[in-house]
Formats: structure tokens, sequence, C-alpha cells
């Protein structure tokens, strides 16, 4: 994690983001707000509440990835939501509430795969001495006495290697098959194995990340796992390679403290997580066409709490909304911010109105971010040994399409570049492997023959992000 200081985190935004210095510098104070109250003393820092951010500006110009990029340099849980999929309390659908369940789910995944990490080195040499156990075993099942040429080509050990006929495989045996398993020379060996039905998934708790229309089933789940882990066990015929893999994750799972882990999810939650609440513009209509003709204002009203700060029961436990920091974007076309009911608005401070992106910042985007679409392209390419070169005049010509276009029909920012840059590398694309070794250079007269048909408006229907 970078040095938490407002320049710095301007600094690392402007690496993957184009413009938007206002929108950046709101952000950078925001974070550094937010590593500030953790400095002062308890009674202080219950009472500073995160300043929730309102983005406005048309599609494409970065008010996601701005989000999305501010976790990742606190490293912290991020929830990307879209505003229309709730409905109004009472009626059948997403409840708000459910953001806090899957913003927890997040979090306490996030926490487990960290601690799968930590934990993988003990693990997988647990998983090794397992797999040593199952070899010996199958090199001479219960025990009985197997001629030493069976026992080693079992384990994939050249006859020649064999000690005298008769002898178990004791000591050396087990030293000779941990040197095999090293030099990764038994990796297709097919082993018997048992693995605990539980843990095979990936982990009893966080297969895959639920939210609450399953919570009634989950909470009875969640309590037998998480209180009594079951040990029932079923035996599996895999490669040594796919045991290592199976072993090293239920040994993982053995070590880790899952009362711990719970707890500390519900913690990052509350104290470091990014909620994004995308497409928030569209509950400001009087009638929404959702479920049951549900009020957006109602779907607001709803959202009102959690933004201000209220506590949700979780199968986590309870988690507080208070210090959750809350970012919503919407374009506005149709409305503008203060059309939001006046509580509400209120619970969004800064606001920033995003910039719309013009022709010369279309050109920075495509090379400029660290993971461009040009540099995407490259190394996609480069995997069929094929070196793909934008020249600069062709990025001049696919920035003028895509701004042409924008003007043409809707305007969609950045995401207009997709568009025209897999129209111009289609038949590079196409016909890359038989091209291993090529260097391609695209000019813009490459650029005009590929891509000029998509300002027709007859010809544009596929392309349209």
């Amino acid at each position: 994690m970078i040095d938490l200081t407002p320049r710095a985190v301007v600094g690392e935004l402007d690496r993957f983001i184009i413009g938007q210095q206002e929108a950046k510098k709101t952000i950078a104070v925001a974070l550094c707000n937010r590593e500030r109250r953790r400095r002062v003393s308890v009674d202080v820092g219950k009472r500073i509440v995160p300043k929730n951010i309102l983005l406005s500006g048309p599609t494409g110009v970065g008010k996601t990835e701005i989000a999305r990029r501010m976790a990742d340099i606190i490293d912290a849980p991020f929830l990307k939501v879209d505003a229309t999929k709730f409905t109004e309390v009472g009626y059948v659908g997403r409840d708000v509430e459910s953001i806090v369940h899957d913003l927890v789910d997040v979090s306490v995944n996030k926490l487990y795969q960290s601690s799968l990490h930590e934990m993988r080195g003990k693990a997988e040499r647990k998983a090794v001495e397992r797999i040593i156990n199952y070899l010996c075993h199958q090199m001479n099942p219960k025990g009985k006495k197997q001629s030493i040429k069976t026992q080693k080509a079992a384990a994939g050990v050249s006859p020649t290697e064999c000690p005298a006929e008769g002898a178990r495989p004791r000591a050396q045996t087990r030293r000779r098959v941990a040197e095999l398993l090293q030099k990764n020379e038994l990796e297709e060996q097919l082993i018997e194995i048992e693995v605990e039905t539980d843990f095979e998934g990936g982990g009893p708790l966080f297969s895959p990340i639920r939210g609450l229309d399953d919570i009634e089933g989950i909470l009875g789940e969640f309590d037998k796992n998480l209180r009594q882990y079951s040990i029932e066990q079923r035996r599996r015929t895999v490669s040594v390679k796919e045991a290592r893999r199976i072993l090293a994750r239920e040994e993982a799972n053995k070590l880790i403290d899952f009362d711990q882990l719970v707890e500390e999810g519900a913690v990052l939650s509350e104290e470091s997580a990014v909620v994004f609440i995308d497409e928030i513009d569209k509950l400001i209509s009087p009638r929404m066409e959702m479920g049951r003709d549900v009020s957006g204002e109602g779907v607001q009203r709803d959202l009102l709490p959690l933004v201000e700060g209220t506590t949700v029961i979780t199968r986590y436990g309870a988690v507080n909304t208070d210090h959750i920091l809350f970012v919503a974007a919407g374009t506005f076309s149709h409305g503008k911010p203060a059309d939001l009911l006046p509580e509400l608005q209120s619970r969004f401070p800064l606001r920033v109105e995003m910039d719309s992106l013009r022709e010369e910042d279309l050109e920075r985007v495509l090379v400029e971010p660290e993971d461009s679409l040009i540099k995407q392209y490259q190394a996609l390419l480069e995997t069929e040994g094929v070196r793909l070169t934008l020249a600069e005049e062709g990025v001049h010509e696919v920035a003028h399409l895509a701004a042409l276009m924008n003007e043409k029909m809707q305007d969609i920012g950045a995401r207009r570049l997709h568009a025209v840059v897999e129209k111009v590398l289609e038949e590079i694309n196409f016909t890359a492997p038989e091209r291993r070794g090529d260097e391609v250079v695209v000019d813009a007269e490459y650029v005009s023959q590929r891509a000029r048909d998509l300002v027709d408006l007859d010809n544009t229907g596929r392309y349209i992000l």
C-alpha cells in the first residue's frame, strides 16, 4: 500500500485514469481523512463519519474505475451495486440491506484468500507428507509384502534404483519418493486420497459469495459449518498434481481460525469498506418499472438509513454502517442531483461533476494507463508470437473515429474505444496464429480502411457497448 497522502493517492490514480483531476482530489482527501480518523482517540473517532461522494457525468468517463482503484489503494473490500436492482421494502426482490450482507461476504472472503496465501507454505508441506503416505501405502497396501520392483514402479521409481528384493518401503523409500515429488516427476501418477467433503470446494464458509436471497438456508448451514466442521471422508483417485491442490487447500483450511476470520471480516467491513452505488440517478423518476411498480423514491428512503448509519444483522453478526464509505454515481441525463430526496442528498456532501472525454483524452486513454487497451492487445498477441505496434498517427485516427461515433450516436465515453480497436484488429487477431514472428504496425491508413464504416449508423449495431 502506498503512503496515504493526498498527492500520493492522486499519483496512483493517474497511473490508470486519464484526467478527472477534481474527482481524484476529492477521492484522495476522503481516503486520507479515513486514515487520519484512525489516529485520533476512540471517542473522537466514533463521531467522525466519512464524507460520502456523489459522482455525476456521462458514461465511460471513469466513475466506476475511480471508486475501484480507490479501494485497491487502501486494500479495502469493494462492492459495486446497481441502484435499479433494489425494490422498496415490502415488495418481492432485493432490499437494500442485502448490500451489507454482500459486503461482509466480500470482506470475509478477502481475508480468507489472504489467510490461504499466508498458510500456503506450511499447508503444501503437510500436503506433500500426506501424498508420500498415500504413495507408500499404494506401493504396499495393508502392510502386505510386495516385490520392491512393483513398489517402486507404483511410485514411478526406475527398477535399476531398487534395493535388494524383499526390502520394505521404509525411510529410504520415503526419501526417494520425496525427492521425486520435489522434482515434479510423479505429477501424472494416479493415487487414491481421502478428502473432507466440506473442504474440497474451497472452504466450509466461503465457496461462492452469496447474498440475502438464500439467507434462511445459509444461516443453518453457516452455524453447522462454523461450530462443527464435517469430517465426512470420501475417496478419490486423482493425479499427484491434482492431489497437491486439493490437499494443500484442505490443510490450509485446518490451519485457519474461522471464528477470528469472521470477526475480523465484520470489523473490516465497518472500518474500511467502500460501496459503489451505480445509476443512482435512475431512482429519481416518480415511479419506476421495477417489480410491482415500486417507486424510485421508496428505494431512496430505504437507502437513507444505510448511508447515514445503521446496524444490520448478517449471518456473520451485527454490522454497523456508520463508517462505510459510500460512493454514488449517475449520468443524470434526465435529471439532476438536486432531484434526489433532500435527506439522501445531505448524506452525499461531496459532489463532483466529471468531464466528458475529448478526442485528445481518448488518445491518452488508449496508450497511457498501465492497463491501457493497446497494452492489453499487445500482450494477447505476444502469446501468438506477434508484435503489435500502434503508430502515433494510428492512435490519432482511432481516437478520432471514437470521438466521431460518440458525437453521432450516444456518448459512451472511453467504452467506444473498445468497438473501434476491436474492429481495427479483427483481421490481425484472426490470422495471428499464422503470423508468428511478424511485427504488425497499425498506422492511420490501416485504421481508416478497417474501421471507417463504423461511423455509418447502419453498421454500428454490433459494436455499441
